[in-house]
């Protein structure tokens, strides 16, 4: 196999809504209520629900930006490559990475689709929810079919209207959603609640693998001074304590037919996590966990895939891992992310290993995770990343002037860094203009 040759399905992946996301699929009785975009005071664009703003529409959605200006901008579409909110140059700009399909999380919802939670009227909050499902389903991912695995949000709030839109958005083709780490960082029933059990039975019996992506920060910083690099580093494996929390839960042994996906949290750290999951069921057994004669290593490898952007370690340990649970991401449009040159990278630390290995890691885990077959639509020989890359000659690729944009310079710092730096900036990035 050459590194052309790959075919590369991203399973995570963001997408900035477009500003007019929530008119066309949008009940009558609430069209007047769902999220618009209105002007802050600082020129960017917030997006703005009963009297709640939405700091920072894009997160880090820095595609296309000299790393030097890296920050948690763009705060305005006129910032953006236009890839991050518009389906056809997304494609586009896919294409010129070599990647065949990807799996898009949500940005005005949350990642996880909490914001949501901040809805006062419930109602309007879960007709919001089915309102962005039917947008991303419908038309973002049905605009270019075989190239978006469809992603959905649940009401983060209600685990019985959760189930529902989970059998609701099955109907209409979607495998996947997006659900918080950790539900009870907002005030939510933790995942060991028995109160999520008709979620959990939903996806089961639905065929629905639930994504839980990197979200909760409680345990990635030590202090507010830390530099914020402490932060990146810690983050992806904030998801440790998810794999914890799973595999000593109830549930991945309740619903035999269950499947979870940890989101950008590298797969490096799984060794090390199951070994110690397995020491401390067999030397604690005062906990009174029973696993059925498995091993909690197995339990967790049965139901739980894991990805990685650019991990050396992990493509080494793929035995320990499990090879069938690997699966790859590119992270675009965020800072992480290795598009443009994403095959060039993913290749260096998978050029010695077999081609079904590869094929594997590549795009077989996610087409299985996610119930998703591209090539359905899309001939295997057009998928490659070299016959993608052959329908890209026309994008432009070169660093833009985006962060000038609407007169919103980028992140300014002196010296270091910090965590606080950044939450201080997203604080000072919610104010809406007035209309005087």
């Amino acid at each position: 196999m050459k590194m052309e040759d790959m075919i590369l399905i991203s399973v995570d992946d963001h997408v900035v809504e477009p500003a007019d996301a929530f008119e066309k699929h949008a009940p009558d009785k609430y069209k007047d209520q769902m999220p618009k975009i209105v002007k802050g005071t600082q020129g960017e664009d917030l997006w703005k629900v009963e009297d709640i703003s939405f700091p920072n529409m894009a997160l880090n959605a820095v595609a296309g930006r000299r790393p030097e200006e890296y920050g948690m901008e763009p705060t305005s579409y006129e910032q953006l490559r236009k890839g991050t909110y518009n389906v056809q140059a997304r494609v586009d700009d896919m294409n010129a990475n070599g990647i065949l399909a990807s799996l898009n999380f949500p940005s005005v919802p949350g990642v996880c689709g909490q914001n949501l939670e901040k809805v006062k009227d419930k109602a309007l909050a879960y007709a919001i929810v089915q309102t962005w499902n039917d947008w991303h389903i419908l038309e973002w991912c049905g605009a270019a079919p075989g190239r978006f695995i469809p992603l959905g949000i649940v009401p983060t709030w209600d685990p019985v209207l959760a189930a529902e839109e989970v059998k609701r958005i099955a109907k209409l083709g979607c495998h996947a959603i997006t659900f918080p780490p950790n539900p009870s960082m907002t005030g939510q029933p933790s995942i060991q609640s028995e109160k999520w059990d008709p979620l959990w039975k939903a996806c089961a019996d639905n065929n629905v693998n639930i994504c839980m992506h990197i979200a909760d920060p409680s345990g990635a910083v030590p202090s507010m001074d830390s530099p914020v690099d402490v932060f990146m580093t810690n983050m992806p494996v904030s998801l440790y304590s998810t794999a914890s929390d799973l595999t000593f839960s109830p549930i991945l042994r309740k619903y035999p037919d269950i499947r979870f996906s940890l989101s950008e949290g590298g797969s490096g750290w799984i060794p090390h996590f199951m070994e110690r999951a397995d020491f401390v069921n067999a030397h604690h057994v005062w906990t009174n966990q029973n696993f059925g004669g498995l091993k909690p290593s197995e339990v967790f490898r049965r139901h739980c895939f894991n990805c990685f952007i650019e991990d050396p370690v992990a493509v080494k340990l793929r035995d320990d891992i499990g090879i069938d649970t690997m699966m790859w991401e590119c992270d675009y449009p965020h800072s992480d992310s290795t598009w443009p040159k994403s095959p060039e990278l993913l290749w260096e630390s998978m050029k010695t290993i077999s081609a079904q290995e590869v094929n594997k890691i590549t795009h077989l885990n996610a087409m299985r995770a996610y119930s998703f077959d591209p090539f359905l639509h899309i001939e295997k020989a057009d998928a490659t990343v070299g016959a993608l890359r052959a329908k890209a000659e026309h994008v432009y690729l070169g660093y833009t002037d985006t962060s000038k944009a609407a007169g919103i310079p980028p992140s300014q710092h002196d010296g270091v860094v910090t965590f606080g730096d950044i939450l201080q900036q997203l604080s000072g990035l919610h104010t809406v203009a007035s209309k005087d």
